[in-house]
């Protein structure tokens, strides 16, 4: 399917103008297909010939302006028009598509719970042509009248309120003018929750089979929601620009959510069936947020072409964690996570963005247009970079110039730009008519160059007892990229052992601070970037990290501690830090860290990358044995009625335990009386997972195994339960259960390929590096299979075969020539090329590391 050009899409948003949209979607033509016709209503500006875009199963006719088209002009996805003149223009398209099942297009998707069937789109970027034909660029904005035919005991919702004519026939309202990918229409017997909310529609939709779960947290989404949709009409000017707003949860979504004006779509993971701990819930909370904030940043205002896509996601995140956290505190009662937001932020957000933004892969928030061409360079783009960076670079915009200019200049980019395009120009021009900061200046140094610096203390002590404190700034931008922090300052707290108690902290500019002079002595843990406002490693001079070390849990802000704790992962990253230091820390201090967020960061680094990369094979169990006895340790502290509150530790200690369990002992036990002694008792997520593990681990002879995955899905036949058996079947260590696994994987085989959601649990169950010597002749096979698999089956099992299918366990030198070769000779797809390319990369960091610690 040819990517669309950047050029191609200005010449044609120069010679036409596009109306409206009148859409007819017929879903009663069985499981494969569905019917599709399209009236396109446009006018030319000159004479001249353009194309429109369309991807279907059959096109039975096309006419532009009553004049019968030949239906074999199309060519792969582009139908020609030709002859165009000044004036108004009708082109009518009859077809039939094709169901997806990989999340793109018109996702079609039976519950196995239930066998009910559910239909949704994702139309983002270019996929509005496997359902519709269209115009499809962001810049050609358009009226959008649906009517959906579906069976007769099935919902329709759409971007507009839907109204059921009659059965099986549904009309859509109107959508005001909006971009080709944002048109949404999902259909299946849902169940709904519908309240109103200032004066709209507002309802909540998933799967029957999940109803009992989203009546268990209805309460609690519709009031986030509320609360959320009250602040953001409290901090922009323009008022909430649709007539309704669905949340829907639908199956085997690729993404965590997308922002359709009117219909949210979600993941249905964040219907949750199990317990889950309050970061969970709030990271679905940032969720709804971050949609949220997309109805203004992103679908009232929209980019005019890709390269500026951070306008949309970046914006979407800052607003999603922000507003999350106001909207938390001010409500009646305030809801409390268990973390604050920017806290859970630093650990599962900006470590991906400072990833990212080290790799060759790297690019720009706001990347120059020549650097993106074509949508398929644009796809490549959503990334930690464009998320994670770009919300920690406005979240330092913020405090460098004030909360009230910058809404003030987001409000006016809203009044100059609602129902139209815009581009980073105007954003800055916007901004800068709100404060007398240099703001294009700013952008220039944030927005339009790469990398991370890092910023280092130099702390000078006189023999007199004073000190004096400077900052050095290195990496990306040879100290000219602009910072402004804090520097916290801590004291041992002599009344209480291990505490550190706060001096006044420092406000700082870098570069532009000059040295700090004091008197009084020099604190025992000085610390910049207190507060995490600016996105930059740091380091601490060897006092400080001496003191953290010795006192890192008592800190007495989680903020505070979890910038120590991101020094202390860049510092292993960068081969400055042994990994089996960052798990002494970890041993040391989590036992005792109230933190959910910290708690959850920590381990989650000191398994999947220390445990499982950095670390020689032959120091892994050791590494595991220590997450396994701090694991213990956390549950021990949580036993008993009187910590009831800290449920989300405990869960998440028993996850660690699991994940990190060398052999059967304790975990079987657990799975054989169906509860954890103290709690909690097992719901069908830690049953999977203690399955899973004992499967890696070959914990019993392979047929018992396997029946007792069988007799699982038995007791939980739901589309989870489908992918923890097919992770559980991919775990065994077993030749003829890993040929199986990858025969299911790399097969390009439409009617026996696996959807995206059992792909990927296909694929994490495959690799376990407890199974190195199995898996090694693997890795070539890897390097040669992808490509076909990437080419045969488009960007989003692309991306989730360079992801999760990826050899990642071998952290070999063998991995990475046969990875480099792939590169260089088998021409991989854009989307897998990327994945690769990252891929690659980390396993080149994960070899110096372990080089770097060999030597140490």
């Amino acid at each position: 399917m040819p990517a669309l050009q950047r050029d191609e899409a200005q010449t044609r948003a120069r010679l036409i103008d596009v109306h409206r949209y009148d859409i007819a979607l017929d879903l009663t033509h069985g499981e494969d297909r569905f019917g599709s016709r399209t009236v396109i209503h446009f006018t030319a500006h000159a004479d001249g010939d353009t194309f429109v875009e369309l991807k279907p199963a059959e096109l039975h006719s096309v006419t532009l302006d009553g004049r019968r088209l030949d239906p074999a002009a199309l060519d792969d996805n582009r139908l020609p028009l030709t002859g165009l003149t000044p004036g108004a223009h009708e082109l009518r398209v009859d077809a039939t598509m094709r169901y997806s099942r990989t999340g793109e297009g018109m996702h079609r998707f039976t519950d196995p719970a239930d066998g009910e069937t559910y239909a949704y789109t994702q139309l983002f970027m270019e996929d509005v042509q496997r359902v519709f034909a269209a115009f499809d660029q962001p810049d050609l904005k358009a009226v959008f009248a649906l009517t959906v035919t579906a069976p007769t005991d099935w919902t329709v919702l759409g971007n507009g309120i839907a109204t059921r004519r009659d059965p099986g026939h549904w009309t859509l309202a109107p959508t005001p003018l909006i971009s080709t990918y944002l048109v949404a229409v999902a259909a299946g017997p849902w169940h709904s929750v519908r309240t109103e909310h200032a004066g709209l529609p507002f309802g909540l939709h998933c799967r029957r089979s999940l109803a009992p779960h989203l009546d268990a947290d209805a309460d609690e989404i519709l009031d986030l929601t509320r609360r959320c949709f009250d602040r953001y009409h409290e901090i922009f000017e323009e008022p909430y620009p649709f007539d309704s707003y669905d949340q829907a949860f639908v199956p085997e979504f690729n993404a965590g959510a997308m922002e359709n004006p009117g219909l949210v779509t979600f993941r249905d993971k964040f219907v949750f069936r199990s317990a889950v701990t309050d970061t969970e819930r709030q990271t679905r909370g940032m969720v709804i947020s971050h949609e949220m904030a997309h109805m203004w940043f992103g679908d009232l205002v929209t980019l005019r072409w890709w390269d500026d896509i951070w306008l949309n996601e970046s914006f979407a995140e800052y607003m999603g964690y922000q507003v999350l956290a106001e909207a938390s505190r001010g409500g009646t009662p305030p809801r409390t996570w268990g973390t604050d937001t920017w806290t859970e932020f630093a650990f599962a957000r900006k470590g991906w963005g400072y990833d990212a933004d080290q790799r060759p892969s790297t690019h720009p928030v706001a990347p120059a247009p020549e650097d993106v061409p074509d949508t398929t360079s644009a796809l490549t783009n959503f990334d930690g970079i464009s998320y994670a960076k770009g919300a920690s670079a406005l979240r330092q915009l913020v405090a460098w110039m004030g909360e009230k200019d910058f809404l003030a200049g987001i409000n006016d980019h809203f009044a100059r730009h609602r129902f139209g395009n815009a581009t980073l120009a105007d954003f800055i021009d916007s901004l800068s008519r709100a404060t007398d900061r240099d703001v294009h200046a700013w952008a220039e140094r944030w927005l339009r160059t790469t990398g991370v610096d890092t910023l280092t203390p130099v702390v000078r002590e006189g023999e007199d007892g004073n000190w004096s404190v400077s900052v050095e700034q290195t990496g990306s931008q040879d100290g000219t990229r602009p910072h402004r922090l804090t520097i916290g300052l801590y004291d041992h707290d002599h009344t209480s052992t291990g505490r550190l108690v706060p001096r006044e902290p420092l406000s700082w500019d870098v570069p532009d601070g000059a040295a700090h002079s004091a008197t009084g002595g020099r604190p025992a843990l000085l610390l910049l970037n207190d507060q995490d406002l600016t996105y930059a490693k740091v380091r601490l001079d060897p006092v400080s990290w001496d003191t953290a070390l010795g006192a890192l849990s008592g800190l007495p802000e989680p903020l505070t501690r979890a910038v120590v704790w991101n020094a202390a992962r860049d510092m292993v990253r960068d081969g400055e830090l042994a990994p089996t230091a960052y798990l002494d820390a970890a041993r040391a201090h989590l036992p005792y860290e109230t933190d959910l967020a910290v708690v959850e960061g920590v381990l989650a680094f000191a398994r999947t990358q220390i445990a499982d990369r950095y670390l020689p094979h032959t120091e892994r169990h050791t590494a595991l044995a220590t997450l396994t006895a701090l694991s213990r340790d956390i549950l021990r502290r949580t036993e008993g009625p009187e910590h009831g509150a800290e449920a989300g530790l405990r869960l998440t200690a028993v996850r660690a335990f699991i994940d990190n369990a060398t052999t059967p002992e304790g975990i079987q036990d657990w799975l054989d009386d169906g509860s954890v002694p103290g709690g909690p008792r097992l719901d069908p997520e830690l049953r999977w997972r203690i399955l899973g593990r004992l499967a890696t681990l070959g914990a019993a002879p392979l047929d018992e195994l396997r029946a007792a995955i069988d007799a699982e899905l038995a007791r939980d036949p739901s589309a989870t339960g489908r992918e923890g058996a097919a992770r559980c079947h991919a775990a065994l260590p077993d030749p003829a259960a890993k040929q199986a696994a990858w025969d299911a994987l790399f097969t390009t085989d439409s009617k026996a390929a696996l959807s995206n959601y059992l792909f990927t649990a296909t694929a994490t169950g495959f690799w376990a590096p407890e199974q190195l010597d199995l898996l090694r002749p693997y890795a070539a096979r890897y390097f040669t299979d992808v490509p076909a698999l990437a080419a045969a089956r488009g960007p989003a099992l692309a991306e989730a075969a360079g992801r999760y299918a990826f050899p990642a366990v071998l952290v070999e030198e063998h991995t990475l020539h046969l990875g480099e070769a792939c590169l260089a000779d088998a021409h991989p797809t854009p989307a897998l090329r990327r994945k690769l390319v990252d891929q690659l990369d980390d396993l080149r960091r994960a070899l110096t590391v372990r080089a770097a610690a060999g030597s140490a």
